[in-house]
């Protein structure tokens, strides 16, 4: 076989160039390679997106793969509530009954109050602080099921979010699976949009800011790789395959940090293949080492000016 000469040499120069090419040394460079870290050092696939509402600038790592919600979309189905209410389309005061029929797994609240019942405000923020499975569910069905909540992501512009079941069901999200996903790219926006922007009124942001902040499932996650200080709310979830080893940890909230820096929003996911005995601990130091890397993106080393990815 004849090789010419010339184009040999000048793709060994550009291969020659290319091997010095030293890593990406800017802030932003540092931040990425922290979170590849992160990953490798879990032993895991991790999907992150840092967003901030304000200049349109974040940080991301597999932002775009869809990940599974596990009780991550309670946050949102709160959220439409409390839309619905603002618009007079629904009454969040209305007081609601239900039976031994719709307990499931994990009900703090609705076993508490089975006789009594509750509001559906009430519901919302019991769903939203302590996660609890039978209130998201009624929630659900008096806001139009599944395809309710999917149509609340559309209609503020998220595209790629979705709900196909109900708790527990939505729950069995193995890799490759579409329904009941998210990307972190997506979410951290749809929480930007509710939380600093003009989905809810005033009113309604405040009083969902109070339930994220008050949600303690989350203080050994993200929020645990904050510095003592800052302000920050968020809403978890957890969740393993039935009879495998594949386990999936999200958190997703805002950070406020000192007076002066920009609010965050960010949306985490980590799937990991472990055993049973191995779970929470290592899901839950991943994403405490990503709220330090949240820290790191709203005070950029020694004032330098972060370059990241805009949409």
């Amino acid at each position: 076989m004849m090789i010419d000469r010339r184009l040999f040499l000048g793709g060994t120069l550009a291969l020659g160039a290319g091997a010095c090419i030293p890593p990406d040394q800017s802030p932003v460079g540092r931040l990425a390679a922290e979170l590849r870290l992160i990953e490798a050092d879990a032993g895991g696939t991790l999907g992150v997106e840092i967003f901030d509402p304000a200049s349109g600038l974040s940080l991301g790592h597999n932002q775009d793969r869809r990940f599974g919600h596990a009780s991550s979309f309670k946050f949102s189905l709160a959220a439409l509530l409390l839309q619905r209410h603002a618009a007079g389309l629904i009454n969040a005061d209305t007081h609601v009954t239900w039976t031994e029929a719709d307990m499931i797994n994990h009900a703090p609240f609705t076993r508490e109050r089975m006789a009594s019942g509750a509001t559906l405000r009430e519901l919302a923020r019991a769903t939203q602080t302590t996660s609890d499975n039978p209130a998201a569910n009624i929630l659900m069905r008096k806001l139009g099921g599944p395809a309710g909540l999917t149509a609340f992501w559309r209609s503020i512009g998220d595209e790629v979010s979705r709900v196909d079941r109900y708790e527990p069901e939505m729950n069995l999200v193995p890799t490759g699976e579409f329904r009941d996903t998210a990307t972190p790219a997506a979410m951290a926006r749809n929480v930007a949009k509710i939380i600093y922007g003009d989905v809810l009124p005033q009113a309604e942001r405040t009083e969902l800011k109070s339930w994220m902040i008050a949600t303690e499932t989350g203080l050994r996650r993200v929020r645990a790789g904050l510095p003592e200080g800052w302000v920050a709310g968020d809403k978890t979830g957890t969740s393993g395959l039935i009879g495998g080893t594949e386990y999936n940890y999200i958190d997703i909230g805002f950070a406020e940090g000192p007076k002066g820096k920009p609010p965050l929003t960010f949306a985490c996911y980590f799937r990991a293949r472990q055993t049973e005995d191995e779970m929470l601990p290592r899901g839950e130091l991943a994403l405490a080492r990503v709220g330090k890397v949240i820290k790191e993106f709203a005070e950029p080393e020694k004032g330098l000016p972060l370059v990241g990815k805009l949409y």
